[in-house]
């Protein structure tokens, strides 16, 4: 023992093991001190818990509210028999209390032999808490007990990573088959994973993979964790260099899609989406074609920056693979073509979604219809009106008012009242712009009488009439020489002056 902590004082890990009698393990955690200069970590508590047991929740209180010289005496006095089971539960809701947990774990190790999961717990606490000292102690606990695993290793690095101190992480590793756990590519894949998961550290997870990788054989989780590093960081050139070290140590392989999905990812966020579909081609080639996932990811980004070009690559190789596309992405894709004025090809997804197991709603039909409507399609407009009703989908307030503008202007004001009508009978809330577009239309067309007819209704569903509406509406009345324009220009002067 005292071997090894030579070792790890040489290796310059701060808090290495050394040998201490059996009596006194763990005992140094009645003065757990959190290491000085560091904000309070806030962690999950046991006071919003929904799972918690009554059991757990009544020492948990007491860990929170007693101070750390009271633990014990609280304890006793409830006279809760002390379960490896309620150890561990408490011990999940313990993090921000790191001393009086300790105290709550001394306590119960009196009563019986802590399980490998609550020592995992403690040492997971005290690391994360930047306890590192007391952590060792732990570890050391845990050997002489045969407890240790590589899960306890794994929340080691963990807790130095996020900690921001890498190197020591790096240095647990070199040193964790001293202590009964082997160094095999499941603890390679935790280290890596570990650094990765902190901002901007995938380079230094890459110097620890070139250091072991001749001597401890990579997997395609080993790659899928580098590779999720540099889609983080957005960094392409370090992608495609170890996408390309991956296959050549690997191969490919169906059950690699999440380095797939990361390394396509990062080239289509990385502007590199040629590239990215035909690394796809050659997947599909391999069987290896990444799943949803990527392709959902890919189209959000494709659509945003309007790539309309490769998103249509993107989905052909998709479908063409069998893959079932999403209510979702049909979406993104049909108001991509709405969006550059391709209506064919928007009707032709419409169409093939059903058979996909995809059924549109709301949205799909009024990205359409909205897309009719800005290119004035007067006849291709009227009938997909009709479907959407037919389909109870209708359009929103703003299509309608655009819709209404554009079939008098179009030539088919019926269908512009036949909308009107449709929005009173199934009692729309917004009204007012449809309204004002109703009356312009029937105005412009001379049709003075209706337009009477529906200003008299309006006037009752006190549905605002805009002030250039009026001024347009009372400037062409005054000129027209028809008597029912007359007429109409005294009803409305009326009513606006009442």
């Amino acid at each position: 023992m005292e071997a090894m902590a030579e070792h790890l004082g040489r290796s310059g890990l701060r808090y290495p093991p050394k040998s201490v009698p059996s009596s006194q393990l763990l005992t140094n955690h009645a003065s757990l001190r959190l290491l000085p200069n560091l904000q309070p970590l806030q962690f999950p508590s046991h006071v919003h818990a929904n799972d918690i047991s009554p059991l757990a929740k009544t020492v948990c209180d007491i860990l929170a509210r007693a101070s750390p010289e009271e633990i014990e005496a609280s304890l006793d006095s409830t006279e809760i028999p002390a379960n490896p089971i309620l150890v561990e539960e408490v011990l999940k809701y313990s993090y921000n209390y790191p001393t009086s947990a300790v105290k709550f774990f001394r306590w119960a190790g009196q009563k019986h032999k802590h399980s490998a999961i609550a020592w995992n717990l403690m040492v997971d606490l005290l690391g994360k808490n930047q306890a590192f000292e007391q952590m060792w102690d732990a570890i050391r606990s845990m050997k002489r007990e045969g407890a240790l695993s590589m899960a306890t290793f794994a929340s080691v690095f963990s807790s130095y990573c996020s900690a921001g101190r890498v190197n020591e992480a790096v240095m647990s590793f070199d040193v964790m088959d001293q202590y009964g756990v082997e160094q095999d590519t499941v603890a390679v894949n935790s280290i890596l994973s570990a650094i990765c998961a902190e901002d901007m550290q995938t380079m230094r997870a890459l110097e620890v993979y070139d250091k072991i990788k001749g001597k401890i054989p990579p997997d395609g989780d080993t790659f899928a964790i580098l590779l999720e590093g540099w889609e983080k960081e957005g960094n392409v050139d370090k992608a495609k260099n170890t996408f390309g070290e991956m296959v050549a140590r690997i191969g490919w392989s169906s059950q690699n899609m999440s380095a797939y999905d990361a390394f396509l990812t990062t080239l289509v966020r990385g502007s590199h989406a040629e590239e990215a579909i035909k690394f796809l081609q050659v997947m599909k080639g391999k069987n290896c074609l990444p799943g949803l996932k990527f392709f959902s990811t890919a189209l959000d980004i494709l659509s945003k920056s309007d790539d309309l070009h490769n998103c249509i690559l993107l989905w052909d190789i998709m479908v063409s693979s069998g893959l079932m596309p999403s209510l979702f992405m049909y979406n993104q894709m049909i108001g991509l073509l709405c969006k550059n004025d391709d209506t064919d090809n928007a009707f032709r997804l419409l169409d093939e979604m059903v058979f996909h197991g995809a059924f549109p709603d709301s949205l799909t039909y009024n990205m359409i219809f909205e897309c009719l409507v800005k290119n004035k399609k007067v006849r291709e407009a009227a009938k997909f009106f009709v479907e959407m009703i037919k389909n109870e989908l209708p359009p929103t307030h703003s299509n309608c008012s655009m819709a209404i503008s554009m079939f008098f202007n179009g030539d088919d004001p019926e269908t512009g009242v036949d909308i009107w009508n449709y929005m009173i009978d199934n009692c729309f809330l917004h009204l007012d712009a449809s309204a004002n577009a109703l009356l312009l239309g029937l105005c412009t067309l001379g049709r003075f009488s209706e337009l009477r007819k529906f200003a008299e209704d309006m006037f009752d569903r006190r549905i605002n009439i805009y002030e250039s509406t009026r001024e347009k509406l009372m400037d062409a009345l005054y000129k027209a020489e028809r008597r029912s324009a007359r007429d109409t220009y005294d009803f409305l002067s009326r009513r606006w002056r009442a």
